[in-house]
C-alpha cells in the first residue's frame, strides 16, 4: 500500500465523518427545537431534562456510528482480522485512548493516527454543542423566572 492511497482513504473517511456528524447535529438540533420551553409551561422541567438526555444520547449514537464506520473499514481493508479488534481498535483510537495492544499493520498506521485526530475533532465539536445545548436551555430558564 502506498502512501498516497493510505492518505486518499484517510480523506474518504474524514469527509464521511465530518459530513455524518454535521448531519447528526442538524438532525438533533431540529429534534431539541421540537422540545423548547413554553413559557409558563409547568413542564419545562421535564422537557428540557428530555431534550438534554436527547442530545447525549443522540452524541453518543453518532460517535459510535462514526467508530463502526472505521472498523469496518478497517476489515474492508485487510488491516484487521476480525471486526470485534477492528472495534475496539477504533474505539480506543478514535478516543484518543490508544492501548497500544492492538495496531495496524505498516501501511496503514497513518490511517489509525488520522482516526485519532479526525475523533479528537469530533468530539470537540460534540462537547462544543452540547455545551451551547444546555446553556441555551439555562438561559431560557433564567428569561423565564424574569418574567415571573
Amino acid at each position: 500500500m502506498t502512501l498516497f492511497t493510505e492518505l486518499a482513504v484517510a480523506t474518504a473517511m474524514v469527509a464521511f465523518t465530518v459530513a455524518l456528524h454535521l448531519g447528526g447535529l442538524a438532525f438533533l438540533l431540529s429534534m431539541l427545537r421540537r422540545h423548547r420551553i413554553r413559557t409558563g409551561d409547568a413542564g419545562a422541567l421535564v422537557r428540557d431534562g428530555i431534550g438534554i438526555l436527547l442530545a447525549a444520547f443522540g452524541l453518543f449514537l453518532l460517535h459510535a456510528a462514526e467508530i463502526w464506520g472505521y472498523a469496518l473499514l478497517y476489515v474492508m481493508l485487510g488491516a484487521l482480522s476480525d471486526f470485534e479488534s477492528a472495534l475496539y481498535f477504533s474505539t480506543s483510537t478514535y478516543a484518543t485512548i490508544g492501548y497500544g495492544d492492538v495496531v495496524l499493520p505498516p501501511g496503514w498506521r497513518v490511517l489509525g493516527a488520522i482516526e485519532g485526530a479526525n475523533g479528537v475533532i469530533l468530539l470537540g465539536w460534540s462537547t462544543a454543542f452540547f455545551v451551547a445545548i444546555v446553556s441555551r436551555i439555562r438561559l431560557l430558564e433564567r428569561e423565564l423566572e424574569v418574567l415571573r
